[in-house]
């Protein structure tokens, strides 16, 4: 499947899931236009799904619970990689998103713009 990249960061376990509770923001990622799409969390368990799985999966802070990115709308996201950050405490999905990533029916999440 895909091992967690960066450079010598091969294992779950050097991930700091600790500096905020457990949760880690995950930033969602067309792999091929790299158009950013969402923004979820994980924790440990959400990512072991991910890895597991090869789609991605993350933990809903508002439901307390774990869930699979298309589980309901069918708008599933494979995971061709997983990049983290210098400090080990985000992740970044590319993934091939074929279908919205809202769940407004658009493609990003990030479709407002902010007046000034």
């Amino acid at each position: 499947m895909f091992n967690l990249h960066a450079g010598v960061l091969k294992s779950i376990d050097k991930i700091d899931f600790d500096k905020r509770n457990g949760i880690i923001p995950v930033i969602v990622q067309d792999n091929k236009t790299k158009d950013i799409l969402m923004l979820g969390y994980a924790n440990k368990y959400a990512l072991s799904k991910t890895v597991e799985t090869g789609n991605a999966h993350f933990w809903s802070t508002s439901h307390n619970k774990l869930w699979m990115k298309g589980e309901e709308s069918g708008n599933i996201q494979p995971v061709e990689k997983i990049l983290v950050d210098c400090d080990s405490d985000a992740l970044l999905y590319l993934v091939n998103s074929l279908k919205p990533a809202c769940h407004t029916g658009n493609r990003s999440c990030f479709h407002n713009e902010l007046e000034r």
